[in-house]
């Protein structure tokens, strides 16, 4: 691997975690589980990097969260983060954002922001929403209808982040077309 790419997967897991700054909002329905900005660093992972290394930027940021930096929102970390409601969004951050990068290979035929808007729901939503139904299901002992209405309240601004991340996405494109991978 080329210490440029180390570079950029660094800088997005530090991206992910600068999100996690940002403070949450935790909604009653959800269970406990915050809306926060990092899963626009997600979606971002798997444009600017592609699948492979969207996906090691994730795993590195989670890394370092379960060592204990508390870089999720609220200043949470630790290994206790996986015992918690959160835990199947916070696993998917890894599948979100390889299926993110890997959709937005595949619609290279697309613009930039019709790619990026398609493959930011489609991974940065779809899956990672899939992944917490079944983290809400395993640890609130929720049925997957229940989950799934749990979930569903994080769509609106889901759909912002995903929004924001095409209009990234398609800037950065512009400015400098070796931005977003396989896109040079």
């Amino acid at each position: 691997m080329e210490s440029r790419t180390i570079v950029r997967i660094a800088l997005i897991a530090a991206v992910i975690a600068v999100l996690g700054l940002l403070p949450g909002v935790v909604l009653p329905i959800a269970a406990g589980v915050p809306v926060t900005a990092q899963t626009l660093g997600v979606m971002l992972a798997g444009i600017v990097l592609g699948p492979r290394h969207g996906a090691l930027a994730v795993l590195l940021f989670l890394f370092v969260v379960l060592l204990g930096a508390p870089l999720l929102s609220g200043g949470r970390g630790g290994l206790g983060v996986l015992f918690g409601p959160s835990v199947g969004f916070l696993v998917g951050f890894v599948p979100a954002a390889f299926v993110t990068g890997l959709l937005m290979q595949r619609l290279k035929h697309l613009p930039v922001f019709a790619a990026a808007l398609i493959a930011a729901i489609g991974g940065g939503i779809v899956v990672e929403y899939a992944c917490g139904i079944v983290g809400l299901m395993a640890v609130a002992r929720m049925s997957v209808v229940q989950a799934a209405i749990a979930t569903a309240v994080f769509i609106p601004g889901d759909l912002l982040k995903a929004l924001a991340t095409a209009f990234v996405a398609e800037a950065s494109f512009r400015a400098y077309p070796a931005a977003i991978a396989g896109r040079a």
